[in-house]
C-alpha cells in the first residue's frame, strides 16, 4: 500500500496519542544523542515517582486502614477511669435525741474514684459486617493505586516512545532531503552541461521543501513530546528531558485465550469492581444486622464516701456489675429501606462487573487485532522498500542516459522515503499493540519494561 504525500498529517496525530517499541528493523539504528539519560525504566519509574496523585492515594489506603484498626475496636472493651467530688449543701440532719449530734445522712463533701469497663457481650455480627465493609474499601483503595500507577506507566511509555519514534522519523526525512540535495547538485551540473534546464532543479527545489516541511513537522512534535515527558516528571515545561533507546521489531506469538483469562484475573478495574461487589455485599449484612438485640455487660471498681455507717466521710471501696439488654422494637422502617437499599447496590455493582469485563475482553482482541494488522503492514512496506528501491535506481539510470525525465526521478525518491517511514509506523504500531496488550491483561508496565 503506497502512502500519501500527507502522511506525516495522521501520523502526527496519532504520535501523541500511542506507544509501542517498535523500530524499523534491517535499518542501522544509532543510538540516542551523547546527552541523552533515561531509559524505558528509568522513565517509568521516575515519573511514577514524581507523581503526587500517588501519594494522594496512598494517603486514602492509610485512612482506610485506620478506620478498619477503628472498626475493629469495637470487638473490645471499653475501660475509663473517673474521679469526682462535689459539694452539696445543706444536707438533712435528724436529731435523734436531745443526748446525740445531729444525724446527717448525706456528707457534704463528696468523692468518687472508680474504674468502669464496659463490653459488648453479643450483638449478632454487627461489629464484625462493619468490619468487613472496612476491609472492603481498604482493598478498594489499594486497587485505586494499582489503576493510577498503570495509567501514569502508560503515559511515561507514550511518551518516551513517541520521542523516539519522532527521531527516528526524523532521520527518514534527513536521509531523503539529502539523496534529493545530490539529485539536485546533480541538476546543475546537467544544466551548466546544458542537458538539462532550470525547470528540472526547481521542480526538485519544491520537493525538497517539501520533505523539510515535514521535516519541520517532525520536529515540533518531537519537542511537544518532550514537553510532556517534562510534565510527567514534573520538570519545568521548558525542560527537555532526554531519553536514550532503539526500536526494534520483536513479533511474538499471542495466546489468546490465555490473553483473556488474564486480563479477566488481573485487569485492576476487574479488582475495582470485584471491591465494590464485597463492599455492597458487606453493606447488606450490616443492614441485616441493624436491628438485631445487643447485649452489654457493665463492671466498675472505686472508692466513694457517703456510706452512713460506720463514718459518713470515710473513704470506701465499692464495686458494680451489671447488664444491658437492648431490643429494637420499631424503627419507621428505617432497616427495610437500608436492606434494600444494599440489594439493589449488589445489582449494580454485579452488572458494573459484568460490563467491565466485557471491556477487558473488547480491549485484548482489539490489541491482538492491531498487532496481526501491523505485521501485514509491517510484511507489505518490506515489499514496498524494495520495489521503491529498485524503482529509484532505474529512474535515476533512465534519466542518466537521457529515457527518463526528472519527474520519475523525484517520484521514486518521494515513493522510497514513504515506504521506510510506512515501515517506522507499521513496526511503531505493532508495538503499540504490544503495549496495549499488557495493558488489557492487566500486566505491570513498568515490570514489562525492565
Amino acid at each position: 500500500m503506497h502512502l500519501r504525500p500527507t502522511f506525516a498529517a495522521p501520523l502526527l496525530t496519532t504520535l501523541g496519542l500511542l506507544v509501542g517499541s517498535a523500530a524499523y528493523a534491517q535499518v542501522p539504528i544509532s543510538t540516542a544523542t551523547a546527552g541523552d539519560s533515561l531509559s524505558l525504566e528509568t522513565t517509568i519509574r521516575s515519573v511514577l515517582d514524581a507523581n503526587p496523585s500517588i501519594n494522594a492515594l496512598q494517603e486514602e489506603v492509610n485512612q482506610a486502614q485506620s478506620r478498619l484498626a477503628q472498626q475493629r475496636t469495637y470487638l473490645k472493651p471499653v475501660v475509663t477511669g473517673t474521679a469526682s467530688y462535689t459539694r452539696i449543701d445543706p444536707q438533712v440532719k435528724l436529731n435523734l435525741t436531745p443526748e446525740q449530734a445531729p444525724f446527717q445522712l448525706a456528707p457534704n463533701n463528696n468523692y468518687d474514684t472508680h474504674v468502669a469497663a464496659q463490653y459488648t457481650l453479643l450483638d449478632f455480627g454487627r461489629a464484625n459486617a462493619a468490619i468487613e465493609v472496612a476491609r472492603s474499601r481498604t482493598l478498594t483503595a489499594a486497587d485505586n493505586i494499582d489503576v493510577t500507577r498503570r495509567d501514569l506507566a502508560y503515559a511515561a511509555a507514550q511518551s518516551y516512545y513517541s520521542i523516539l519514534f519522532a527521531r527516528e522519523a526524523i532521520r527518514v526525512q534527513d536521509a531523503q532531503i539529502a539523496s534529493l540535495q545530490q539529485h539536485e547538485r546533480e541538476m546543475q551540473r546537467r544544466v551548466e552541461g546544458g542537458v538539462s534546464t532550470q525547470f528540472d532543479v526547481t521542480t526538485t527545489q519544491v520537493r525538497i521543501a517539501q520533505a523539510q516541511d515535514k521535516k519541520i513537522d517532525l520536529q515540533n512534535q518531537l519537542r511537544n513530546q518532550e514537553v510532556q515527558l517534562a510534565r510527567l516528571l514534573h520538570k519545568s515545561e521548558s525542560a527537555v528531558v532526554p531519553v536514550r533507546g532503539r526500536f526494534e521489531y520483536n513479533p511474538e506469538a499471542v495466546n489468546v485465550q490465555a490473553a483473556l483469562e488474564a486480563g479477566a484475573a488481573n485487569r485492576p478495574e476487574v479488582k475495582l469492581a470485584r471491591d465494590n461487589e464485597a463492599t455492597a455485599a458487606a453493606q447488606l449484612r450490616v443492614a441485616e444486622v441493624g436491628n438485631k438485640p445487643q447485649l452489654n455487660v457493665l463492671a466498675q471498681a472505686g472508692g466513694k464516701n457517703g456510706y452512713i455507717v460506720p463514718n459518713l466521710n470515710r473513704f470506701r471501696f465499692n464495686t458494680v456489675a451489671g447488664a444491658q439488654l437492648s431490643i429494637p422494637i420499631y424503627d419507621g422502617g428505617r432497616n427495610k429501606t437500608q436492606r434494600a437499599e444494599a440489594q439493589s447496590a449488589i445489582k449494580g455493582a454485579q452488572a458494573r462487573t459484568q460490563d467491565t469485563q466485557e471491556q477487558v475482553r473488547a480491549d485484548v482482541l482489539q490489541a491482538v487485532n492491531n498487532m496481526q494488522a501491523s505485521t501485514a503492514r509491517y510484511d507489505n512496506s518490506q515489499v514496498q522498500i524494495g520495489q521503491a528501491t529498485d524503482a529509484l535506481t532505474r529512474a535515476k539510470a533512465r534519466y542518466r542516459y537521457g529515457v527518463g525525465n526528472n519527474l520519475d526521478v523525484l517520484d521514486a525518491e518521494t515513493q522510497l522515503a514513504q515506504s521506510r517511514l510506512s515501515r517506522l509506523q507499521a513496526i511503531y504500531n505493532y508495538t503499540i499493540g504490544q503495549y496495549q496488550l499488557r495493558r488489557a491483561t492487566g500486566e505491570q508496565i513498568w515490570e514489562a519494561a525492565k
